[in-house]
């Protein structure tokens, strides 16, 4: 199926970090500021949230590739912003340039790659694989 999803989509998600955002909750750090890990999955929701919409009934997008900085840390209790736009769509493959600002600025940036999938045949191929 060719799906077209025009560039330029965009999306905007805000969250307050919270203590289960942080790097020490994670595991990716010791201390009590938003985890970078948390931080990429704000920017892959915010991404895959942009362009739902656009897809028939059955399709989803799945997220396979990031290149992120993340800029400065961002201590609980404050609120974060995350913008993502859809800067290259090439048949099932979606490229977007992803940021996170917060009250202090840009915390974080990059680009987010994720592929329009059949939802059942994809879970499918899973269920083949060995446990």
């Amino acid at each position: 199926m060719n799906i077209l999803i025009p560039k330029g989509i965009r999306n905007t998600l805000k969250m307050i970090v919270t203590g289960t955002d942080t790097a020490s909750a994670y595991g990716s750090g010791l201390v009590d500021v938003f985890a970078t890990p948390a931080m990429i999955a704000l920017m892959e929701r915010t991404a895959q949230e942009s362009v739902q919409g656009f897809l028939p009934e059955g399709y989803i997008t799945v997220g396979t590739e990031v290149s992120i900085r993340h800029l400065k840390a961002t201590p609980i209790g404050v609120k974060v912003i995350c913008n993502s736009v859809l800067i290259e769509a090439e048949g099932s493959r979606l490229t977007f340039d992803v940021a996170v600002t917060d009250d202090g600025g840009k915390a974080g940036e990059g680009t987010h790659v994720r592929f329009i999938v059949e939802k059942e045949r994809f879970m499918r191929k899973l269920s083949n694989r060995t446990k």
